[in-house]
């Protein structure tokens, strides 16, 4: 398998101000590199405060504006359309922001009062942001995003060149205070060697989209933006350090850990363990063209279907044709993997609206708490009749697409054995045969015995277990310890959905798509796993190194363990393809 890490052929920088200086971080993606740094560039300058022209018109300012906005929204889809994977669905809804109603008609007012259209977006910025941040949780993380789109658009006003990845000519680890989704979407990896930002968490979309890339990262390194640029610096993605001091040895140390990353293959689209025993690897998606790439990297069908993305940015919901049709071209981009007597496995979440995912015309924008308010299954209380119109729609496509896939339908934000029980009613109403729904509050993991009596699967959503676990925001740096799946009460809640389950039990948070920890959550009872298709050959390589004995005994002392750190500390000693094969 070719292999982000590398040593970077560039001529000697000039000494850091800091030399043989280690920082640590929370390591996000294994791997190592070493090469220069270069730092983010500042955001556009603040534009000044003045008023408008009297020879320039409000129409004229307004339909700047909107000439601006409609502008970067089209480089952003222009970008999505030649991403896939996660990074195609981060870009898309950071397009969608550029042209938001919210950010817009507080653009507009400003201009009417006579303020010039740079400063009047740049106050709306502020102004969304600042409610953002007053919400907290996981609608707090679309600040970036906010701020991401205003400096495009400034930009575009200015007529300059947007911010972004800093252009080099020879490879290099970036360095940045956090990463803006449309930024760390389209990160190359032949040119970025390894990903270092200050702020952030193992669950932020900068983690994310890095794993996407199987690029080594470390988020959460408080003061590594005192490296100057061009100091060589080491990465180390599993150990979450950088260093400064740069040796011979270290450089053959690295060399070596690359050969040892390059003997992992292709995955064949066949998971399984050490005794031959089947562990299926699934894909995580959100559109078409997400499948057809799961299916061309050997994914054995899809553990995860965002269907969110076609409902953002609308007053209203799609039409029936519509959903239809999306849905169906995932369904169809794996039915040639399967068979009438063997379809492909396809597991759809169904709409999970609300916190960070509002929707103007199914959840309420003024909720004191989002993240614990009315979101995914919820909104069937609030609005009923969208949910039985997407099952509707995803049963017609599950007919259109032919034998070859087998469709299983879940619910996000599954807290009770009676909502269970009422969102089986309602996938059996549609013709759906497999309902399932989605562990993501303790208190579904705790009651894992009663909700599996009302449906045929469980998956496990670990971002959102953790993040509710352990009470820490997952975009916050500072609790970036606390926001992580190996802590032991997040491991023991995976075990007991296990233990008490009565059906399958998949995995299909980011915690899949970590090679030391995917043998633990079987261990934990997990019967498939579910990821980035870039996690998929790491994740099978180690996998077949390990008997389900093995798997049982690494999770065991996983969930024994004091903190997060010792739990992955144990089972790393314990599993020594990590080293044999590059990653750890």
């Amino acid at each position: 398998m070719s292999s982000p890490e590398n040593i970077s052929t560039a001529p000697a920088q000039p000494a850091s101000t800091l030399p043989g200086t280690r920082f640590t971080g929370v390591g996000v993606c294994p791997g190592r590199a070493v090469g220069p740094v270069l730092s983010m560039p500042e955001p556009v300058a603040e534009p000044e405060n003045a008023p408008r022209d009297s020879g320039l018109s409000e129409a004229s300012a307004v339909e700047s504006l909107e000439s601006a906005t409609a502008a970067v929204a089209e480089q952003l889809r222009a970008r999505a359309a030649e991403a896939s994977g996660d990074a195609k669905g981060v870009l898309e809804a950071t397009a969608m922001m550029a042209t938001d109603s919210m950010l817009k008609k507080a653009a507009l007012k400003r201009i009417s009062g006579g303020k010039t259209e740079e400063r009047s977006f740049y106050e709306a910025a502020a102004e969304v942001t600042s409610m953002l941040a007053s919400l907290g949780g996981k609608m707090a993380e679309r600040q970036r995003d906010v701020r991401d789109v205003r400096d495009r658009v400034i930009a575009q006003l200015r007529g300059i060149t947007p911010p972004g990845i800093p252009h080099s000519d020879t490879p290099f680890i970036l360095l940045a205070e956090d990463l803006a989704p449309a930024d760390t979407a389209t990160l190359d990896p032949q040119k970025v060697l390894a990903l270092v930002t200050q702020d952030g968490g193992p669950q932020s979309h900068t983690a994310i989209i890095a794993r996407s890339l199987d690029l080594p990262a470390v988020v959460a390194a408080p003061g590594v933006l005192q490296i100057a640029d061009g100091t060589e610096v080491h990465v180390d993605g599993a150990a979450g350090v950088i260093d400064t001091g740069i040796t011979e040895e270290l450089r053959a140390e690295v060399e070596a850990h690359r050969v040892r990353r390059a003997q992992i293959s292709a995955f064949d689209g066949d998971g399984r363990l050490a005794d031959g025993a089947a562990l299926p690897l699934l894909a995580n998606v959100g559109n078409g063209a997400d499948a057809r790439a799961a299916a061309a990297a050997g994914a054995q069908g899809v553990g995860l279907f965002r269907t969110e993305f076609l409902f953002f940015d609308r007053d209203s919901e799609p039409s029936h044709e519509e959903q239809v049709s999306a849905y169906r071209e995932v369904f169809e981009a794996f039915t040639s993997r399967g068979t009438a007597e063997a379809p492909a496995k396809v597991v759809l979440r169904t709409l999970d609206a609300g916190a960070d995912k509002p929707l103007p015309f199914l959840t309420d924008s003024q909720e004191p708490n989002p993240a614990l308010g009315v979101r995914g299954f919820r909104t069937e209380l609030s609005s009923p009749g969208v949910l039985a119109r997407q099952l509707a729609a995803v049963a017609e496509a599950e007919k259109a697409a032919g034998e070859g896939v087998d469709v299983w339908v879940m619910a996000p934000m599954i807290s009770t054995a009676e909502e269970a029980a009422q969102f089986r009613t309602m996938a059996e109403h549609a013709g759906l045969k497999t309902p399932g729904v989605m562990i993501e509050v303790p208190a579904a993991a705790l009651t894992a015995g009663p909700i599996t009596e009302e449906v045929e699967f469980v998956s496990i959503g670990t971002n959102d277990l953790t993040q509710y676990t352990m009470a820490s925001d997952r975009q916050l740096g500072s609790l970036a310890a606390l926001n992580d799946a190996w802590q032991p009460a997040v491991l023991q809640l995976i075990g007991a959905t296990g233990s008490a389950s009565h059906g399958p039990v998949g995995v299909c948070g980011e915690a899949a798509a970590d090679p030391a920890l995917a043998p633990v959550l079987v261990g934990l009872g997990a019967t498939s796993l579910s990821m980035s298709a870039a996690a998929l050959p790491s994740v099978a390589a180690v996998l077949r190194t390990v008997s389900p004995a093995q798997a049982e005994e690494l999770a065991a002392a996983a969930t024994a363990a004091r903190s997060s750190s010792e739990a992955r500390a144990a089972v790393v000693a314990q599993l020594p393809a990590l080293q044999e094969l590059g990653l750890a």
